[in-house]
């Protein structure tokens, strides 16, 4: 199907607007909420738009986003291998929050930055404190909903996580053997004395601390000894069929065998305790743009340096002794707030793997094939295709092929004459990357602008930039001060003795592993001035000079910012005539003061405000006189959601446009982006219709409330409507 069904008007809720009769004199209330302590705003028209009690702390709103990921681990509505994906992706998202955000605010007061410096007023030390009580709180019911919820359901469904004292003598000879075979001959024990000081531990690795009695074959005295698991061996083993019941899978972890065997690494001595634990570094990149000649060299050091990097949290076993967790808080110059007692392995996400290993169909989401737009449904050129009409693709409810489809064609077609393309997040065995590879080989003049700073994927983003610069590509890093995010593709191709341009312009990465995952819209377009404005911003990023007049795209550093607060004051303009105005965001983060200022102005003025920020929000809705027309809601679901997508009402001449931005600092400011415009009038309404399906979502929708909570929405009686469902249904194909 090419629209989506129409949807029936927004529940009650959705809608309504706030009202109070509280005067100007109300007293500011304190209210302890899930995002931290912060001062409820006099409900007073005249307040400042710069009042920090209007603006919620960005880190504790990221961690409230992990918090609704990890809701969907108790949500029966998702399959239950599913639930188990969103309770380790929980994980995964904490070990980030804790490598990036709690370690620059460590840095932060470690530099002596006391102060606040955020709109919301909150000084670092007082938001660690505040994320360290939450983050204690949502760990400790992560294991929870783990050991309590997950793994009776999984052993219902006769999938099981075996203990040592639940295994037979059977398994216990599987895994003498295994642990004979595969694990003593890489494991190394450190002893600790004054010629064995505390070893240097990598990041998010898996070790034990070992308490000894005895003396060894030099006579010295048992202690203390570090064992760090091999880091070559996965942390969960199936164990062979014939070993389990009938019917049943079972696994059993990798700590699990290295406790039952701890004593045969330490020959002659007793082990009086072994309790696993993992340190979290900081693992943010710094690479300082005035001291670097080479940015990929600089990067492959600080590659190295990201492994260990400080330590900003300390996980143990939650039945190590006291006395052994602060002898680890003393090598990692830690406090007691960052330590973290867990009932189970203290790297969940590495059972990740087990998700691969189950052929449980059941168990998952129902397959599907992505559908294809008819245009291109019929064999034949994507560029005549193109070059017929604008095509929009919205995955992961379309595919990604055409774009792979048109880099393949481009790099066969004798006439294309050149190629240039953005990559960020790619990944290392991409089809885009071989596609460009074979286009270089083929004569093509194709250049690549690599972003090397994305983070955790710069290893891979050198392998490729090596790997296309082998094949004849030429490639470029960026602007040094400015990480290039934008996501475009340009084809310059001869036809009838002219050269036409084609692009494609996206708000998701080059990677068809994720295009399978992540909500994103995709461009095809041959528009003569949406195609001069992609090769000019190429120019930018490749050559040297002032910025050159580009028409349609809005674009940031440059006017992307300046334009969007535009848009939003050109809305409440309309209002304050008393006509009709409407604007629609969806993006992933909102947290940049000037817009949202400028949101605060356009509620003012009466504009009806939808917000659909999947994470960190800034902005709190529903304050009286001051943004009480503004909605925020977040979805979570099956896919990321991951589209960037604004829309203006405009007094009716309504504008649609779709970006690699979101509302941050960081993309006005501080990198490449572009913001592009759906310029057909059909595709326009469609992603309207899009957008107007996630304002109805009772079954995957949050709303933000005034305290800085969310609260689920439910369908009450009315018929329920899963936006990433109904889109589903829409546009793909039925497997």
């Amino acid at each position: 199907m090419e629209e989506t069904p129409s949807q029936p008007t927004p529940p009650a809720e959705a809608v309504d607007t706030a009202s109070s009769d509280a005067t100007n004199e109300a007293p500011l209330r304190v209210n302890r909420t899930r995002t931290g302590i912060h001062a409820k705003p006099t409900p007073s028209p005249e307040a400042e738009l710069d009042d920090p009690s209007l603006y919620f702390n960005r880190e504790l709103s990221h961690l409230q986003f992990n918090i609704r990921v990890l809701e969907q681990a108790l949500d029966t509505s998702h399959p239950l291998l599913n639930r188990l994906m969103f309770l380790l992706i929980f994980s995964s998202n904490l070990d980030e929050f804790f490598e990036i955000r709690v370690a620059g605010l460590k840095h932060q007061l470690m530099l002596g930055h006391e102060d606040a410096s955020a709109p919301d007023g909150l000084p670092p030390r007082r938001v660690l404190a505040e994320i360290s009580r939450i983050a204690h709180e949502q760990t400790e019911r992560q294991y929870r909903i783990l050991n309590e919820e997950l793994i009776p359901a999984l052993e219902e469904q006769r999938i099981r996580y075996r203990r040592r004292a639940q295994w037979t003598q059977a398994q216990r000879d599987w895994v003498r053997e295994y642990f004979d075979d595969e694990i003593a001959p890489v494991i190394s024990p450190i002893g600790l004395d004054p010629s064995h000081p505390f070893p240097r531990l990598v990041n998010k690795s898996l070790n034990f601390i070992v308490e000894l009695e005895g003396k060894d074959a030099f006579g010295r005295e048992g202690g203390l000894a570090i064992l760090p698991a091999p880091r070559s061996l996965p942390r969960v083993i199936r164990l062979p069929d014939a070993l389990a019941e009938p019917g049943y899978t079972d696994y059993v972890f990798l700590s699990s065998m290295i406790h039952a065997h701890a004593q045969e690494v330490f020959p002659g001595m007793e082990v009086r305790g072994c309790y696993q634990f993992r340190l979290t570094r900081n693992a943010d990149l710094t690479v300082d743009p005035e001291a670097v000649s080479d940015l990929a060299s600089a990067l492959r050091g600080e590659l190295l340096a990201r492994r260990y990097g400080d330590g900003v949290r300390l996980e143990v076993a939650d039945n190590c002794p006291d006395r052994l967790a602060h002898f680890l808080l003393r090598q990692f110059e830690l406090d007691e707030p960052d330590l973290y007692r867990v009932s189970g392995p203290v790297n969940l996400t590495r059972m990740m793997s087990v998700l691969g290993d189950i052929e449980r169909p059941d168990l998952l989401y129902r397959p599907f094939m992505p559908g294809l737009p008819k245009p291109i449904k019929n064999d034949g050129s994507l560029f005549e295709a193109i070059r017929h009409n604008d095509i929009l693709l919205h995955h992961p409810f379309q595919s990604f092929a055409p774009v792979e489809d048109l880099l393949r064609e481009a790099a066969r077609d004798a006439a294309v004459l050149a190629i240039k393309q953005t990559l960020y997040r790619t990944g290392a065995d991409s089809s885009i990357v071989s596609a460009l590879v074979d286009a270089a080989r083929n004569g093509k003049e194709v250049t690549v602008v690599i972003e090397l700073r994305a983070r955790f994927d710069e290893a891979d983003n050198l392998a490729l930039a090596s790997r296309l610069q082998e094949a004849g590509a030429i490639v470029i890093y960026g602007v040094m001060a400015y990480k290039t995010h934008a996501k475009m593709l340009h084809i310059v191709r001869r036809e009838s003795g002219e050269l036409r341009y084609y692009a494609h312009l996206g708000t998701g990465n080059y990677h068809s592993k994720t295009a399978k995952l992540y909500t994103d819209y995709s461009l095809l377009t041959a528009n003569e001035t949406l195609c001069e404005d992609v090769h000019r911003v190429f120019q930018q990023l490749s050559g040297m000079g002032k910025p050159r007049d580009i028409v349609r795209l809005l674009h940031a550093p440059f006017v992307l910012h300046q334009r969007l607060v535009e848009m939003i004051d050109r809305e409440a303009k309309i209002a304050e005539k008393g006509r009709k105005a409407h604007l629609i965001i969806k993006c992933n983060s909102l947290t940049e003061p000037r817009l949202i200022r400028a949101l605060y102005r356009a509620s003012r003025a009466g504009v009806s405000c939808d917000l659909i920020i999947r994470g960190m929000c800034c902005l709190r809705p529903g304050v009286p006189g001051i943004s009480d027309n503004i909605r925020v809601r977040s979805n979570i679901g099956r896919f990321l959601e991951h589209t960037r997508v604004f829309y203006f009402h405009n007094d009716g001449k309504p504008e649609t446009w779709a970006s690699s931005a979101d509302f941050m600092e960081r993309n006005m400011f501080h990198r490449v982006e572009t913001c592009f415009p759906i310029l057909d009038r059909k595709l326009a309404q469609r992603v309207r219709k899009d957008l107007e399906t996630y304002l109805v979502d009772n079954c995957q929708s949050w709303l933000l409330q005034e305290d800085g909570s969310y609260r689920k929405q439910e369908p009450c009686g009315a018929a329920p409507i899963s936006a990433q469902e109904t889109l589903l249904y829409a546009y793909a194909s039925k497997a």
